[in-house]
């Protein structure tokens, strides 16, 4: 029996991350600011937004090429560990 891939994408790749907190000042910076430390600078285009119907909560997707598994790990470790940052899909 052949053991599995280490993962089902082959990398580099673009991934999309979905990033998502309460809206407020500053929350789209910080979560554009983490992924530009991990991707460098980002192009307008590679990033949308979208409020919740309430406009209580921001969904920032972005996406980035990733380089290698270890590269979105620490990607998703960083912006998963923020306190204004809720969820990372």
């Amino acid at each position: 029996m052949q053991d599995p891939p280490a993962s089902l994408l082959e990398f580099p790749c673009r991934f999309d991350l979905k990033v998502m907190g309460a809206a407020g000042p500053g929350f789209e910076a910080l979560v554009l600011d983490i992924v530009a430390r991990h991707c460098g600078p980002l192009d307008e285009a590679c990033w949308r937004t979208r409020p919740s119907r309430n406009q209580r909560y921001l969904a920032i997707t972005v996406t980035v090429t990733a380089r290698d598994q270890d590269h979105l790990d620490g990607l998703y470790r960083e912006l998963s560990a923020h306190e204004r940052i809720l969820m990372v899909l």
